[in-house]
């Protein structure tokens, strides 16, 4: 799961994220082993557009995660610098009998000290993911119980969402009927399916009683996330926002689901070379499992938070074509990329553009770029740098963006930018 605290489809988890690597001993080794990128930056680099009112000016101010690299933001950026790859064979459920039988399947997680035993037993996965992201960021940001105490906390809300829900919940629910009688069906089969319940639970839990609830935009859900909590802010309707994503469906239902609609890489004798973007070679993406703090700047400052980026300015559109393929041209894309721009104040020839993913106050913090993995036969239109096989150090300056772009099945594109905090 993810999840930002501040101005905040895979179960991955991602609430912010604090300065990393940025010490002399690091950076030495990650120069060793990186290239330079060249910038795309014009000669007269214009800053973005921030808001004059620090009461409409977003931070990041904490962050966490859920991933098939732990739970650490320290080694989940290393790991990313390193070009590692999460993507293991699946040993959860029986795989043996599906076309595709690998997936970013999350490990060894612990709800220890965050869940109690009796919910623990009984939470679908997707909901224990959020319940430790959203508390681990909010403790990230500084904001542990004893201080939410003393805080108004109609002013703090949260916005969880997620593409599948509690898929677990569900599939076992509905076998009870068909092998049982629906005398023996779970009471707790529809509030642990239905799509609301991570904000829900989260907000019971800490007691936070400003806006609460949980959009569903397929892989675009967290960054829809994002858009509307910095909205809410900006808005003045509250001081904070607990923003992310969550999902848990690498079960038999979920891997299934995707097999049927084609749309799972079938590289089984090699799964870490599956996921292949830009690549010619790619046959379908991989499945995944993996929350943050968004805060008004002038309330951060005031209580003296210690601030990750400032989340500029994002947009969503529709491509309103089909429910699984993007428009050839690409114009629902490029339309909400553009925009995003646009609302930011800088357009794309006056900005050096890197990659954000989960790692996008690590990235904003130290301008490492992280490699894209198997690119052995990359397409020809593709004519940027997308960081192939190697890691790279950015000439990033003072005025970079960092973006991070989600689209989901049924035409949804989203994209959130971000930047450098300045005063």
């Amino acid at each position: 799961m993810t999840a930002i605290v501040g101005a905040a489809c895979s179960s991955r988890v991602l609430f912010g994220c604090r300065e990393v690597g940025s010490d002399r001993a690091s950076l030495v080794h990650y120069a060793s082993k990186s290239r330079a990128i060249k910038a795309m930056v014009s000669p007269n680099v214009s800053a973005p557009k921030r808001e004059k009112d620090p009461k409409k000016r977003v931070v990041i101010a904490g962050m966490v995660l859920v991933s098939v690299f732990g739970s650490g933001i320290d080694t989940f950026y290393d790991k990313l610098l390193e070009g590692e790859s999460g993507i293991s064979l699946i040993d959860r459920c029986d795989a043996s009998s599906f076309s595709v039988r690998f997936a970013g399947q999350i490990r060894d997680f612990s709800s220890k000290g965050f869940i109690d035993g009796k919910n623990d037993r009984r939470l679908d996965d997707c909901w224990r993911y959020c319940l430790v992201a959203g508390k681990r960021a909010l403790e990230d940001a500084n904001l542990c119980s004893k201080v939410l105490e003393n805080m108004d906390r109609t002013r703090i809300g949260v916005l969880v969402g997620t593409g599948m829900g509690g898929l677990t919940a569900f599939s076992n629910g509905v076998e009870s009927p068909v092998q049982k009688g629906y005398k023996k069906m779970s009471p707790f089969l529809i509030p642990y399916s239905i799509t609301n319940m991570g904000s829900a639970l989260l907000t019971i839990d800490t007691g936070l009683m400003g806006p609460n609830y949980s959009i569903s935009t397929a892989c675009a859900t967290a960054n829809y996330c994002f858009y509307l909590a910095a909205n809410h802010i900006r808005r003045g309707e509250v001081d904070i926002m607990v923003a992310g994503g969550t999902e848990a469906a690498v079960i038999p239902t979920g891997v299934g689901g995707f097999i049927a609609c084609r749309a799972l890489s079938q590289r089984n004798e090699d799964p870490k070379k599956a996921s292949r973007p830009w690549d010619k070679d790619r046959d379908g993406f991989v499945m995944g499992e993996g929350s943050g703090i968004m805060e008004s700047l002038e309330h951060a400052m005031k209580r003296g938070a210690y601030i990750i980026a400032e989340y500029l300015r994002g947009a969503v559109t529709c491509s309103a074509h089909h429910m699984t393929d993007p428009l050839s041209d690409g114009l629902g894309v490029s339309t909400c990329i553009a925009k995003s721009f646009e609302d930011s104040g800088v357009s794309p020839e006056k900005s050096m553009i890197g990659h954000a993913l989960g790692a996008a106050g690590a990235l904003v913090k130290t301008g490492w770029l992280h490699p894209t993995t198997n690119q052995d036969n990359i397409e020809l239109d593709v004519t940027t740098d997308t960081v192939p096989n190697c890691r790279a150090i950015g000439v990033v300056n003072f005025f970079s963006l960092r973006i991070s772009n989600s689209f989901g099945f049924g035409g949804h594109n989203s994209v959130v930018v971000f930047a450098p905090f300045t005063a």
